[in-house]
């Protein structure tokens, strides 16, 4: 999509953040961009997660990027967090085009830290027995984001780096390789650090993971 097929997108964006304040961030991310390192082209607010036009795509346009783009759902009303704590209050919604295929994402990240907070005294109202979700981190960079899904493929695989053997290098290669990981640019030299391993190796995992994830 150009520019100008956006420009409706970058009105809505704003009349949203004037409408509800400075604590309702909007932002609007190009998916057709040839630099998906810089998914961003639109943003209301930004101080809310610290972010700017130019800034690169978060978990939800990796998945985006990764994925059917015909098969997309919008993902409403649910929660997030900033790197600082910020507990948001957001949306996803797909902009598509006639054939249905999203080209953008329209975002709407609120943050609710201190309307919980206000909460907190009637807490013993409100609970119940069922767990509450963790609310799903929000990247102020791409190196931010790839910083935490390497984290995340630790966690997964259960033990720290020195202790793992070769499959579960690979257990954890899978989980960033199906994270959209990959796709930030440069990802592989940063992976094969923290996993002390070659690009030759790194390679060859990914072709083990992908052919374990064909099996099953």
């Amino acid at each position: 999509m150009q520019a100008s097929d956006f420009q409706f997108y970058f009105h809505l964006a704003h009349a949203i953040a004037q409408q509800f304040g400075p604590d309702c961030e909007v932002v609007v991310h190009d998916l057709e961009s040839n630099d998906p390192d810089r998914s961003i082209v639109a943003i209301e607010n930004g101080h809310v997660t610290g972010r700017q036009v130019g800034d690169g795509p978060s978990r939800i346009v990796l998945d985006a990027l990764r994925g059917d783009r015909s098969n997309l759902q919008d993902h409403l009303a649910y929660l997030t967090k900033t790197a600082d704590g910020k507990i948001l209050k957001s949306s996803t919604i797909y902009i598509r085009d006639d054939s249905g295929i999203a080209r953008g994402i329209f975002s709407i990240n609120y943050d609710i830290t201190m309307m919980l907070s206000m909460e907190k005294t009637l807490r013993e109202f409100t609970a119940t027995d069922l767990p509450e979700p963790e609310p799903a981190p929000i990247s102020r960079s791409v190196s931010d984001l790839l910083d935490e899904l390497i984290a995340r493929s630790a966690e997964v695989v259960g033990k720290p780096v020195a202790l793992m053997g070769k499959e579960d290098k690979i257990r954890a290669i899978q989980f960033l390789n199906d994270s959209g990981a990959f796709l930030i640019t440069k990802s592989g030299d940063k992976v094969c650090k923290f996993f002390g391993i070659s690009k030759y190796t790194l390679y060859n995992y990914i072709d083990e993971a992908k052919a374990q994830n064909a099996s099953e």
